[in-house]
């Protein structure tokens, strides 16, 4: 399966999430390639959309590879077998962690520009980026997301491993990916159009 693009895969992925509309659902993007897919769901849904930023932790020279990510509220997932394996010092995280936070802020004050976050409390969460790979910044949005009490949290994404998935799964209510691809090759592999999103867009398709 190849998505045209993210318009396009958050189009296919809300067809799979319609048995969730009504007004106790949101839709938490996770910024920035997450937020067009999630446009189409909460568009799709009727629902009210907004961003739940985490930050990945990428590996000392090789910032692709995730160690791990964080979220709002301190919370702090790590791949313990990929930090040992590249002999990663915990000086080193906490380096890494310190300047994810400094982004996780600026990108937080960027894109709601004043507005409140949404109230999720007793809501059903639908928790959307364009594709996984790790899973580690999905894990940490979910892990955040328990904290404010929730009815319900499905995780959901056009493209992920499987095995990413099934870690996943353990830590969502439901989990819903349309294509676990083999050889995954990454994320961008599966969209004939990857570009970057930008800050406007998504301070664009937010809305005022």
């Amino acid at each position: 399966m190849i998505f045209a693009n993210r318009s396009d895969a958050g189009k296919q992925l809300a067809a799979k999430l319609l048995r969730y509309s009504g007004p106790q659902t949101r839709i938490l993007a996770l910024p920035r390639g997450g937020v067009p897919v999630a446009y189409e769901v909460a568009r799709a849904l009727g629902a009210p959309l907004d961003v739940f930023i985490v930050r990945k932790l990428g590996a000392p020279g090789r910032e692709e590879l995730a160690i791990g990510a964080i979220a709002p509220g301190g919370v702090r997932v790590l791949n313990d077998e990929t930090i040992e394996a590249l002999g990663i010092l915990p000086g080193d995280i906490k380096a890494i962690a310190d300047r994810e936070l400094v982004e996780l802020e600026r990108r937080e004050a960027a894109y709601r520009a004043g507005r409140a976050n949404l109230d999720v409390k007793g809501s059903t969460i639908i928790l959307i980026d364009d594709g996984l790979a790790t899973g580690a910044s999905m894990q940490a949005a979910i892990l955040a997301l328990r904290r404010v009490g929730p009815q319900r949290i499905i995780a959901a994404v056009p493209v992920a491993p499987e095995e990413t998935c099934t870690m996943l799964a353990r830590f969502a209510d439901e989990m819903v990916c349309l294509a676990m691809p083999r050889p995954f090759r990454g994320v961008g592999a599966w969209y004939d159009d990857f570009r970057q999103v930008t800050d406007d867009e998504v301070r664009a398709l937010l809305g005022p």
